[in-house]
């Protein structure tokens, strides 16, 4: 027995309307494995139709008035208002995630379309002084932004509703047609997130096909960000299947949001309680499924055995178990396969000489939260991004040393401080070669507003409504000589 009845058409929404696949696939709960609902199961036929349907709607979406492109936005908004909690029990069911997560999943998918609704206004350009040089005598120049064409939006399985967000409100903002395709593990918040969409858009006189989604296997991903037709693809994954979109989409532009192996630095100066409430607050959350949620913890010697102590004992109070309960803090992965993935990791790192102190062992599907200390380089659990519930602990004789061991990485996503030193802070921002440098918070602070994004392995380009805007949009030049 299906858990969810989706309030949406049947099929997949492409064009003005919906299509029929021939195949569907059930959505597990990954609690305990039992059926969410089935989902439509898109091929590359749907992909091109698509990619079609953009390309009809391109030109008519370019020019929807600034007001039209910001009452979409906001209309989606206020529909995703009214049936919020269904959207949270939703993602509880399909990502498993707790449900205190699931309902600030939704409150910053709000802020985000309300965001980039707002940024509609501010989307402008400016003169240029051509008269610089005699040739330019007599000519008027100016440049605005224009939209950079159909846009492709690929996002992850851990956050679908918001990721699938950040895609669709800059992309309708900016007035680009854009197709979505989700993670094959979690596409129905995302399906009914484009059909509040396309309402909206049809209340306000614009195109359904503006907004569109297609799911399925690599074939189908592959046709959308090898065609020709599209201006950009935004995708949030994997740094693997980052760097093939990458290739196979050149020369068109690419905006990557990729892994990360997060840095909490803990120096000795650091309110040590706060901080070791940071490193569980911030390992644990979402499961552990989030690309900067902590999970390198790099600690003065100092102060070391003290901060692992209170580490520990604040591990202990974390509730695992039934996300659908308010008062659980983690529950299990997305599936066994992550799970066990996760499992062989900590081994690998035990057998090179790390210790579990805290965790380690699994409780029907879930992995307890865990802390391995003394982690050596050169394994997945320190270099990669294990995308689980587990915090890997190392001890530095002094600060300098804890930066270089953050930077030893080839993420740069977010990193995080904790000290009392405003020069600490500031050397930290300096020196951190990370996207963003958080002081005395979690790394996985986030607001939707901020430019988001990394550098080395962890991406290109920038999220956040305002900057996603500029990414999505390209300048056009206007000179025009004056008295002719």
């Amino acid at each position: 027995m299906s858990q969810f009845s989706p309030s949406y058409p049947d099929g997949l929404p492409i064009g003005d309307g919906w299509i029929t696949t021939p195949h569907t696939e059930p959505v597990h709960f990954p609690y305990d494995g039992s059926v969410v609902a089935t989902a439509p199961v898109g091929n590359v036929e749907h992909a091109r139709m698509a990619l079609s349907a953009a390309t009809r709607v391109a030109a008519d979406v370019a020019a929807l008035p600034s007001r039209t492109r910001r009452d979409v936005l906001l209309g989606a908004r206020d529909l995703l208002e009214s049936v919020r909690e269904d959207f949270e029990r939703l993602l509880v069911l399909e990502t498993g995630k707790p449900l205190r997560d699931c309902k600030v999943e939704v409150a910053r998918t709000l802020v985000t379309l309300t965001a980039a609704a707002e940024e509609v206004a501010r989307i402008h350009g400016e003169t240029v002084p051509l008269d610089l040089l005699p040739s330019g005598d007599g000519m008027v120049g100016f440049w605005r932004r224009v939209p950079i064409g159909i846009v492709v939006g690929i996002a992850g399985f851990n956050y679908p509703l918001l990721l699938a967000a950040h895609k669709i409100a800059p992309s309708i903002a900016a007035g680009c047609p854009v197709v979505c395709k989700p993670a094959p593990h979690t596409p129905l918040a995302t399906l009914w997130l484009v059909d509040l969409v396309r309402t909206a858009a049809a209340r306000h006189g614009a195109p359904a096909a503006m907004v569109q989604l297609v799911t399925g296997d690599a074939a189908v991903g592959a046709v959308l960000v090898e065609d020709e037709r599209i201006g950009a693809v935004s995708f949030t994954g994997s740094s693997a299947v980052g760097h093939a979109i990458a290739r196979a989409a050149a020369p068109r532009k690419v905006l990557l949001e990729l892994g990360s192996n997060a840095a909490l630095i803990v120096a000795a100066d650091a309110d040590l309680d706060r901080a070791a409430d940071a490193v569980v607050r911030g390992g644990y959350y979402a499961s552990g499924q989030a690309c900067i949620s902590v999970q390198r913890v790099v600690v003065e010697e100092a102060v070391a055995s003290e901060f692992l102590d209170l580490v520990v004992a604040r591990v202990r109070e974390v509730v695992v178990g039934d996300p659908r309960d308010e008062a659980t803090d983690m529950s299990a992965l997305i599936d066994e396969r992550s799970t066990e993935r996760v499992q062989d990791w900590v081994s690998r790192a035990v057998d090179a000489g790390a210790k579990v102190v805290a965790g380690g062992q699994t409780d029907g599907r879930l992995l307890r939260p865990t802390v391995v200390a003394d982690v050596p380089g050169g394994l997945e659990l320190w270099d990669e991004e294990v995308f689980g519930p587990v915090v890997a602990m190392r001890v530095v004789p002094d600060i300098d040393a804890a930066f270089a061991v953050a930077n030893d990485s080839r993420y740069g996503l977010h990193a995080s401080v904790w000290t009392r030193s405003l020069d600490t802070a500031f050397r930290a921002i300096d020196c951190l070669q990370v996207g963003g440098v958080i002081v005395n918070e979690v790394p996985g602070f986030r607001s939707d507003t901020m430019p988001y994004g990394g550098v080395k392995d962890s991406g290109i380009g920038r999220e956040g409504p305002r900057f996603a805007i500029e990414e999505l949009t390209v300048t056009k030049m206007a000179v025009i000589k004056v008295g002719v």
